[in-house]
């Protein structure tokens, strides 16, 4: 059986409603990540140096004016660079809605725009069962399996240094200030942070402990 290589990857928008927007999406590469930003149709400035110039991590950074834009571009990216690959797509959370709420989001994004969906052949499991049920995340008498709270539990890295907001929702408001190099900064951590987390499980779980699914959609459009 071919060993897949697991890939982290997040998005960020700007609510939870289904009209609401995907403002960033990001990707763990073999070297490096991807991250593609969209502006709301306004002025991007370089946000590609504004985030390189804030992590020593090597971060490709694609900026589009609208989300439709960008959702096109993470399509190719898929298509081009994932299904192709051997790897395997994980998310902390990313499939149960208004918690990481990412698959959700793409696939509800993706339909409004009537742009096909891309992860053909990839497969993809979720990191939340693992660490929720494998691991222990209690510290100072609190248990907490959100991504932060496990990655600060149980991993012993610096992604919250990367990290501008001490809340997930101020991605919203800054995306809202064009803000969005601090948008795509939070992304990065958050991809950073599921990283470690995926490197974490493949080290102390065994196989049958993931819940690997197909993402290849029934129809082919």
């Amino acid at each position: 059986m071919t060993q897949l290589t697991q890939r982290a990857f997040d998005i960020e928008t700007t609510g939870f409603n289904a009209m609401d927007a995907v403002t960033v999406v990001g990707f763990e590469r073999e070297l490096g990540y991807q991250v593609f930003v969209q502006t709301g149709d306004r002025p991007p400035g370089d946000v590609a140096t504004a985030v390189q110039q804030r992590t020593e991590e090597h971060v490709q950074v694609d900026t589009h004016r609208t989300e439709g834009e960008l959702l096109t571009a993470v399509a190719i990216f898929v298509s081009e660079q994932l299904s192709p690959a051997d790897v395997l797509l994980v998310a902390y959370n990313g499939e149960t809605w208004q918690g990481g709420f990412d698959l959700p989001f793409l696939r509800t994004r993706l339909a409004a725009y009537d742009i096909a969906w891309p992860f053909v052949d990839v497969p993809y499991a979720d990191l939340l069962p693992l660490v929720k049920t494998l691991f222990n995340t209690t510290a100072d008498g609190e248990t907490g399996a959100d991504l932060v709270t496990a990655y600060d539990v149980l991993c012993d890295g610096d992604a919250g240094a990367y990290d501008p907001f001490a809340e997930s929702s101020e991605a919203v408001t800054a995306f809202e200030a064009g803000q969005y190099a601090d948008v795509a900064m939070h992304n990065v951590a958050d991809i950073l942070r599921t990283e470690a987390l995926s490197s974490l499980t493949q080290r102390y779980c065994s196989k049958s402990d993931f819940d690997l699914k197909s993402l290849t959609a029934t129809i082919d459009a």
